[in-house]
């Protein structure tokens, strides 16, 4: 009765193809952005805010990047991890030899080295495609594990063989390094996620979205219409390849203040491409529906036996983590192929009639 474009002309065209076309809708994603910006780092705590919230942002952005490549543009890949790495250690080697140059500038260029990355190895897909061009990707996850951890120059020849996040600010205020707030390293992971999530939008309802939706339905027809497969699935690799470096930058120096090569294992990359499963191929907010289930789900599978009063240890419960999150992986494909994201479309389009059946 409430959530319904009754009455909600549309007399241009501009209006007629807006991205929210119930009004309802526009208000409650403005509510929700300053809820995130203004509310939450006022009530939330530390544990809410370093164990849940920043990196459900982070891994966000993470998938998606992925599904911008895999859901829009179909090419499957397995090198979320690598690329990730490569913006990390980009980012901290940038953060190293500038360090009188804002940090989320920084964070953002190193976006730009892994797009050039993504690029090099995007090129096997003007061949490949589908569980060919997935095992190319593979192969450069695997690279990249290998580059890091044993070329020194990476970590500045660190005994540990770690990168150590330094401290650096932004306005005065410490937004990396052990003594920035989580409130500070919140706001910057919220500003960046916000921005790039706003660019994919923008760039999927576009002309190169639609070259993407029909290299992937149709690459022989689209190349038939003049669509040119090689400049269509390069320019995927890039921009989805620069969305998971930004990502690896943050996990590095806002969420887990050092790290070594194998926090981007082929393990971090699995979980990224689960997310899309789950949260939906080929739209924006499953990439959010997604990493919201993968975040939050071992959290709640830890600490409910805690509230039930059930003892259990640790290792019972991280084998039940894999346990459940595979079965509902296989549900989701079998019940709901499109994901989370579906589920939440078919909702507001039963609210949109409500009372009625149809």
């Amino acid at each position: 009765m409430f959530y319904r474009e009754a009455g909600q002309f549309k007399t241009t065209y501009i209006a007629d193809q807006e991205l929210f076309p119930v009004k309802q809708d526009r208000w409650g994603l403005f509510i929700l952005i300053g809820f995130s910006f203004i509310v939450i780092p006022l009530i939330a705590n530390d544990y809410w805010l370093q164990a849940i919230l920043i990196p459900f942002l982070i891994f966000s952005l993470a998938a998606l990047g992925l599904n911008l490549l895999t859901g829009y543009a179909g090419q499957l890949s397995l090198g979320t991890g690598g690329f990730m790495a490569v913006g990390a250690y980009s980012c901290y080697k940038l953060i190293t030899t500038f360090p009188e140059t804002n940090v989320i500038l920084l964070i953002l260029i190193s976006g730009f080295v892994s797009a050039g990355v993504g690029l090099i190895f995007g090129i096997p897909s003007l061949r490949i495609k589908g569980f060919y061009l997935a095992v190319a990707t593979l192969a450069a996850q695997f690279f990249f594990e290998w580059l890091f951890g044993r070329v020194g120059w990476f970590y500045n020849y660190n005994d540990s063989g770690a990168i150590e996040v330094p401290v650096r600010k932004v306005f005065d205020i410490a937004v990396t390094g052990p003594i920035a707030t989580t409130e500070a390293r919140y706001m910057v992971v919220l500003g960046i996620v916000t921005v790039l999530a706003i660019i994919a939008v923008n760039i999927v309802r576009g002309r190169i979205g639609r070259a993407w939706m029909a290299i992937r339905d149709m690459d022989i027809a689209a190349e038939l219409i003049g669509i040119r497969p090689l400049y269509t699935k390069l320019i995927a690799f890039g921009i989805s390849s620069y969305y998971a470096g930004v990502a690896g930058a943050l996990y590095v120096f806002t969420y887990l203040g050092a790290a070594e090569v194998e926090v981007f294992d082929i393990n971090i990359s699995f979980e990224i491409l689960f997310m899309i499963i789950i949260g939906g191929l080929g739209s924006i907010s499953g990439a959010f529906f997604g990493s919201a289930f993968i975040v939050l789900i071992p959290i709640l599978i830890t600490n409910l036996p805690l509230i039930l009063g059930i003892p259990i240890n640790a290792a019972t419960v991280e084998h039940f983590n894999f346990m459940i999150v595979g079965a509902l992986i296989v549900l989701f494909l079998i019940f709901e192929p499109h994901g989370l994201a579906k589920i939440w479309s078919i909702m507001r389009e039963k609210l949109r009639v409500w009372p009625f059946p149809y």
